[in-house]
């Protein structure tokens, strides 16, 4: 049977009979919504020390120190630092022994009369979970969705009531933690797009999976780290920057994918609006290619960021079924040009109509949606194994069979051929170029299919080391990515 959910005044009210719990409210931004409802609920006395609110920019840098901006994750964290500092030196000695401090804060700015775009903030707990322990931190980043600022400001106390509560009570399960965020809200009302742990409690906790978790959760779109495993709010990495972006499932990464990348990075920066711009490399993973093997799925889904890292690469995780969909998530933060790196295959579906029958548009709906923006295709060849001669033959040194196209036609964007009745948007796509073919790719990399790739590293034939990137082949072998085997011993006759 399943747990019955708390609303939001009986979260707060459990707080504030819990004796051992006690700390600070810091809100900047949208009124001390969070604070309001541990007094509205009666009782706390019990939980609060301090409330403070100090709009005025003077104050609050006098106070937190000088930020270039107030809605910052730097603003917060100096926030959560600078109350919970004072909490000890000033209660420590009294109260130390028998209570467990914590300080709420959060930097928000909301609708207003001079600011009508989606309200947004940061939110932050620093706790312990026994007396005299050092603290441990919960950051998030949420985007207010509804039409007025009275609806974001009420959103708002509530998915900070939300946090309190997971922190205390939910820290050692932070899955359910992040599923309770939404607690008492929908997810048209806010979403939560950047999660971060730190501190004794989340020690071993990889904070790439739990940004994996506000898409598999549903709490955001999409999520997004850097190669160090900074997760981010996306904001802080394409705020006025163009963008590149190849989907895939990297499964392994090879030779291919990257020819691809580099091939549409060498054009992109020919573009006129780009100006000697570098763009901002994003590589994309959807939650379905993540999750398809949900028995694997955690480290299999580590194990490709790992080696997206080795390369250098942001790494967007999304439930981006379409392209589409993609671009206007990109174009929340950027009003640059953005390019897409893809293949024919790719191309392909998205010139399937039958991926559009719930869009009133259809398919024409998706391209203008897809090309709104500035926004272009660059895609790579693809030498297309129905028309060449097929061949069975023995794969590097094991034995292992396969079915390989010779000769194949190549199929470039010029050539694609598409359903009659769509052949005159395609070459007006083409011809106003939206869509454009990579030149200079190496054609011996056309037929590096991923998944033959995956066959012969799971299966112990070691040419597949030659379809790889060099730097990623001893990451796959040391920690046995992908069901990488040993090679198998040829069998002798």
């Amino acid at each position: 049977m399943p747990e019955e959910k708390l609303n939001t005044g009986q979260k707060a009210l459990a707080i504030n009979v819990d004796a051992k719990k006690y700390g600070t409210f810091a809100e900047i931004g949208a009124g001390q919504e969070v604070a309001r409802w541990f007094f509205h609920v009666g009782g706390a006395s019990g939980t609060v020390a301090k409330t403070i609110s100090a709009y005025d920019m003077a104050v609050s840098d006098a106070i937190y120190g000088p930020a270039e901006r107030y809605v910052s994750r730097q603003r917060l964290q100096a926030m959560l630092d600078y109350e919970f500092k004072l909490l000890l030196e000033r209660l420590d000695k009294t109260r130390g022994d028998k209570c467990t401090f914590f300080v709420f804060a959060d930097t928000v700015t909301t609708r207003s009369f001079s600011h009508q775009q989606d309200g947004h903030g940061w939110l932050g707990m620093k706790f312990q979970t026994q007396p005299h322990e050092e603290p441990s931190t919960i950051i998030i980043h949420a985007r207010m969705l509804d039409g007025d600022n009275v609806r974001q400001q009420e959103a708002l106390g509530i998915v900070g009531v939300n946090l309190i509560h997971g922190a205390f009570y939910l820290h050692a399960t932070p899955e359910k933690l992040i599923a309770s965020l939404l607690d008492n809200l929908t997810r048209k009302r806010l979403e939560v797009d950047m999660i971060k742990f730190s501190g004794p409690r989340f020690a071993n906790l990889d904070n790439r999976l739990m940004a994996l978790q506000l898409v598999q959760q549903q709490l955001s779109d999409a999520a997004m780290f850097t190669a160090d495993g900074e997760v981010v709010i996306p904001s802080e990495v394409l705020y006025k920057k163009s963008v590149l972006v190849e989907r895939g499932s990297f499964r392994p990464i090879t030779k291919t994918t990257l020819d691809i990348l580099e091939r549409a990075r060498e054009q992109f920066l020919q573009e006129p609006q780009m100006k000697g711009e570098e763009p901002v490399i994003i590589m994309e993973m959807t939650l379905h290619s993540v999750l398809e093997d949900s028995a694997m799925a955690h480290k299999d889904f580590l194990d490709r960021v790992d080696l997206l890292s080795t390369l250098g690469k942001t790494v967007l995780i999304s439930n981006f079924g379409r392209y589409y969909r993609l671009v206007e998530y990109l174009s929340r933060y950027t009003q640059k040009m953005q390019g897409i790196a893809l293949g024919i295959p790719s191309l392909r579906g998205i010139f399937d109509e039958k991926f559009y029958v719930d869009l009133p548009g259809g398919l024409l709906e998706s391209l203008g949606r897809l090309f709104k923006s500035t926004t272009k295709l660059y895609v790579y060849p693809f030498r297309d194994p129905k028309s060449g001669k097929f061949s069975d033959t023995p794969q590097g040194e094991t034995g292992i069979w396969m079915r390989e196209a010779e000769n194949g036609q190549i199929v470039t964007a010029e050539n694609l051929q598409v359903a009659p009745h769509l052949r005159h948007l395609y070459a007006h796509l083409l011809e106003n170029n939206y869509i454009c073919s990579i030149q200079n790719y190496n054609p011996e990399y056309l037929s590096l299919f991923p998944p033959f790739v995956l066959s012969k590293l799971q299966s112990g034939d070691a040419s597949w080391e030659r379809d790889v990137p060099p730097e990623i082949v001893g990451l796959i072998k040391g920690n046995k990515m992908f069901g990488w085997q040993e090679k198998a011993t040829a069998v002798m006759a």
